[in-house]
């Protein structure tokens, strides 16, 4: 599904407190019994996230295996949904070929999917940030003009900027000393909070647009993965991680979608809360996921 192997992130070290640790053995195990024609293919890990690990399965597949049961739940939502994104959207998305069942070795769903050749959106790999912009733009667009209301997706990126007030309160306490330029951020919140709420309709989201979910190939945006947060909402906080890319392409993407200056700051203000609670929560086990997250936070202070 994902990357190729020279951009991934690997960490070993658990990130959550109910987190079920696996490795390749725990995935053979689970190969053996569901789909033993696989059992005997390469097997490598091939990054993790925040959600889950991941492991590369001979040339042509990816295991994904959830950290704990609450991003479990995560793939039952992908294996329904994918299959209809699909056809709709101008760009590749992960093709699930396999769901897995719990077992005595590892207590939680898996998945298996296809993999998708490409490689992290960066200065080596992208070879025209404005075009990249536009064509994530066109993403969003499609996506978020897709009647899917049967669908009761949500999630609190989709929601309203005051809902996450609480929690978004006690990240900044966290990071105090922390984030250079920490109060100036905390005013752009609460700026943001004062603004009127959106008013249009609540669309499908991605909700996690961030470059460790975009796949560039040949020099342009080829796929998007890990819609383990699709959801239904207001799509202020869909802009978000503009702020995780280039200059350039961020202003393409507004440019494109002809972004209004309320939800714009409104997506800013969400891109702080992502990034603080970010550093706050995972400070002490994942510095790769904090480094991405203090780099947007710096781009949103270089905009301003």
């Amino acid at each position: 599904m994902p990357r190729t192997e020279h951009a991934a992130k690997i960490t070993t070290v658990a990130l959550h407190e109910d987190e079920i640790p696996v490795d390749e053995p725990v995935i053979r195990s689970l190969l053996a019994r569901d789909r033993p024609e696989w059992a005997g293919l390469p097997l490598r890990r091939a990054g993790a996230g925040t959600d889950n690990t991941m492991f590369r399965l001979g040339d042509e597949l990816l295991v994904r295996a959830p950290r704990n049961a609450y991003n479990a739940g995560m793939l039952a939502k992908e294996r329904t949904w994918l299959p209809r994104l699909a056809p709709l959207l101008p760009l590749a998305i992960p093709e699930p070929v396999h769901h897995g069942s719990p077992s005595d070795a590892y207590p939680l769903p898996w998945a298996v999917y296809r993999w998708i050749d490409g490689a992290e959106p960066g200065p080596d790999t992208v070879d025209d940030w404005a075009a990249f912009g536009r064509d994530l733009a066109g993403f969003v667009r499609t996506l978020h003009g897709l009647d899917i209301s049967d669908a009761t997706l949500t999630g609190y990126r989709g929601g309203l900027l005051r809902d996450a007030g609480a929690w978004v309160d006690r990240s900044f306490a966290a990071c105090a000393g922390l984030i250079p330029g920490l109060g100036t951020l905390e005013r752009m919140w609460r700026d943001a909070l004062a603004l009127p709420d959106p008013t249009g309709p609540r669309v499908p989201l991605h909700a996690d647009l961030k470059p460790t979910n975009l796949l560039a190939r040949d020099g342009a945006l080829h796929a998007v993965i890990d819609f383990a947060g699709l959801i239904v909402g207001h799509p202020d906080a869909e802009h978000a991680t503009t702020w995780d890319l280039p200059a350039e392409a961020r202003e393409a993407y507004r440019a494109a979608l002809d972004i209004d200056d309320e939800t714009w700051q409104r997506a800013r203000a969400w891109a702080i809360v992502v990034g603080v609670s970010g550093v706050a929560y995972y400070r002490n086990t994942f510095p790769e996921f904090v480094a991405e997250c203090r780099a947007r936070l710096a781009a949103v202070l270089a905009a301003s």
